[in-house]
């Protein structure tokens, strides 16, 4: 028996667990995974997500670990199309920071460790979820076939499992998924070049180009394509950066590659019984724009007063449907943005292009439209 089970050990689930340990909550986290995917998508923190995550006493820690990215610039043929400063987004963290999300998760595993050594589960696999009353119980699939599974019991369960999540499967909540007509190949390659640590997007007549600086001299390509493309090597992705930037990244340099298609699905609901979904059980949202993560953290900020009033035994209904209101107004923001991004980055004939870079130019070069838009980049 414990009091709050969170079903995965990934960046949100990790993060609740480090705000309610943190409460003298007792917690499980029981995550699937042996050890974490260190080629991981996610490397952008956001000021909001960066405040949420100094409550559990991180936000040094990753600040620390990774690269501050203040300004952005997008270049078109070989000319500034306009240049974006972080500096008025937060007074504390003016900055978006660049961080891989293996290197963030181990952050806050540390932290959940230090909390309480026994909290996080690794190898559990939960089958089935089971209301009882004013309890829930999830049980755990037997590591090896014909093996005897596990219970836990709690008086509340958390289902941070992810976009394609078991658990909102086993609570029967559907989703609503929206797909989108692009496609990306991105990879980590030894930085080069004059930009330091700038983001800089390619706005190309072939598509989109971004370009990230990442800890340890790197920097991550992303490239958009007419269709998927799961079989380029880090040679054919740096000819097709060569071809569109002028920019030729160092195949032999290359520490992680790989493909996407961009999807986003909305939860129809988020509470069921004694179970609550966060994170990308609840929204997933596309990672161009890096907000799924953020969001998440932000869904879990919100939460653990709530979890932490309902078991003290004060009545949380309305609570749970104003949350449940909130965030997925959140997720619908984050999604519009997403889709904003990826429009952004489609290809366009070259009359065409130098129409809506001239646009972005114009707005670029106004400090109020300037400071809006990196306001709604940053998820403020």
């Amino acid at each position: 028996m414990t009091e709050v089970i969170i079903v995965g050990g990934g960046p949100v689930g990790l993060y609740l667990a480090g705000l309610l340990l943190q409460a003298g909550v007792e917690v499980r986290v029981l995550e699937q995974r042996l050890r974490r995917e260190r080629h991981s998508r996610a490397i952008g923190i956001h000021p909001p997500a960066l405040a949420a995550l100094d409550k559990v006493g991180v936000a040094g820690a990753l600040v620390r670990a990774g690269v501050p990215i203040r300004s952005g610039t997008a270049l078109s043929r070989g000319r500034t199309v306009g240049s974006m400063s972080f500096a008025t987004v937060s007074d504390r963290f003016p900055f978006v920071l660049s961080l891989p999300q293996f290197a963030t998760e181990s952050i806050l595993e540390q932290r959940v460790q230090e909390l309480d050594a026994s909290a996080l589960v690794r190898g559990a696999r939960v089958s089935e979820v089971m209301h009882d009353g004013g309890l829930v119980t999830a049980a755990i699939a037997a590591p090896v076939e014909g093996g005897a599974g596990s219970r836990v019991t709690a008086r509340l369960l958390i289902a941070a499992d992810g976009a394609r999540s078991p658990v909102r499967s086993l609570l029967n909540i559907p989703v609503i998924t929206k797909t989108y007509p692009d496609h990306y190949i991105m990879g980590d390659f030894a930085a080069g070049g004059d930009h330091g640590q700038q983001a800089v997007l390619y706005l190309e007549t072939g598509g989109i180009v971004e370009s990230f600086p990442l800890p340890g001299g790197l920097r991550r390509w992303v490239v958009r394509t007419e269709r998927p493309d799961p079989g380029m090597d880090a040679a054919g992705l740096s000819r097709l950066v060569h071809q569109r930037t002028g920019v030729r990244p160092d195949p032999e340099t290359n520490t992680m590659l790989s493909s996407f298609s961009p999807r986003s699905s909305l939860a129809c609901r988020l509470v069921a019984g004694r179970a609550v979904l966060v994170g990308d059980a609840a929204h997933e949202i596309s990672p161009i724009g890096g907000q799924g993560m953020n969001l998440g953290w932000l869904d879990a900020a919100e939460l653990a007063p709530i979890i932490c009033a309902a078991l003290a035994g004060r009545p949380v209904g309305s609570a749970l449907r104003a949350y449940a209101s909130r965030r997925g107004k959140a997720a619908r923001r984050a999604r519009w943005q997403a889709g904003a991004n990826m429009a952004l980055g489609r290809p366009l004939a070259p009359p065409l292009l130098g129409l809506r870079n001239a646009a972005l130019g114009t707005v670029a070069g106004l400090p109020p439209a300037n400071r809006l838009v990196a306001r709604r980049f940053t998820m403020q």
